[in-house]
């Protein structure tokens, strides 16, 4: 299996970075773990287009993690000699991912009425489920991202093997420790979303929270979802590093 970053940056990435996306090539096939607004030009500068991808995981309904699921559906769809991908999301966000993202530019196609279903094959996993793609096993990880008033607007990591490694991938969400340290133990490699601007947000991590796990959790963990600008020395701090833009991570099978 191989994991290449297509960016690092947060949302609001402007410093040449692209936004957090991560491409999966196992078998000479490719699933998108999120599919954000700038994803087409990513692919881009790795030589692939939307016809290259097979399937797409989204983790949650923000526009940086599924705002290139427009791109990727209507440039599939008007190529006839393309399957439709496979679109793997909770069980939950599937009716938002549609009536609240997606349907405003892609309900209306010439002559009919559209869905989801039109342009992806729609696979609603349970929120403590897992999925299967093309022989691998993804967990889905629910946490809490953002408050939305009153309520609870969750993301989803994804927990899998690869090349005999435990990979944690953290999705979006806040600094909560004492829910997450039992996931941390089972991984051998954690891609962990980081905050790195001045002024922490609350959805995500900052910097200086993931600075306080310890030890051996950091050493395993690389750090993603940056903010544009300077960045602190991680290694010095005791992480695996900050993941760049087009970093690729090779888990060889056996």
């Amino acid at each position: 299996m191989r994991l290449t970053f297509l960016g690092s940056g947060s949302a609001f990435t402007t410093d040449g970075n692209w936004q957090s996306n991560v491409l999966v090539e196992h078998q000479e096939r490719r699933l998108l773990i999120d599919c954000g607004s700038d994803a087409r030009h990513a692919m881009k500068e790795l030589g692939l287009t939307a016809r290259d991808v097979n399937a797409v995981f989204v983790s949650h309904l923000h526009a940086d993690h599924a705002g290139g699921l427009e791109w990727l559906g209507f440039a599939t769809y008007f190529a006839p000699d393309t399957p439709p991908p496979d679109l793997y999301v909770a069980d939950e966000l599937a009716d938002r991912l549609w009536n609240n993202c997606l349907s405003g530019g892609m309900s209306s196609l010439q002559g009919q009425k559209a869905s989801l279903t039109t342009f992806f094959r729609l696979h609603r996993v349970p929120r403590s489920g897992f999925f299967l793609w093309n022989g691998l096993r993804f967990q889905l990880v629910q946490s809490v991202h953002v408050f939305d008033g009153h309520a609870v607007a969750h993301s989803y990591g994804l927990l899998f093997a690869a090349g005999g490694k435990t990979v944690l991938f953290s999705g979006d969400l806040q600094f909560t420790p004492g829910q997450c340290m039992s996931l941390y133990r089972q991984a051998d490699v954690i891609f962990h979303d980081a905050e790195t601007s001045p002024y922490p947000s609350g959805v995500h991590p900052s910097y200086a929270q993931l600075c306080t796990l310890p030890d051996d959790v950091r050493a395993r963990m690389w750090l993603y979802h940056v903010n544009p600008g300077p960045l602190p020395d991680a290694r010095k701090n005791g992480f695996a590093g900050f993941v760049a833009k087009g970093q690729v991570f090779e888990f060889p099978d056996g």
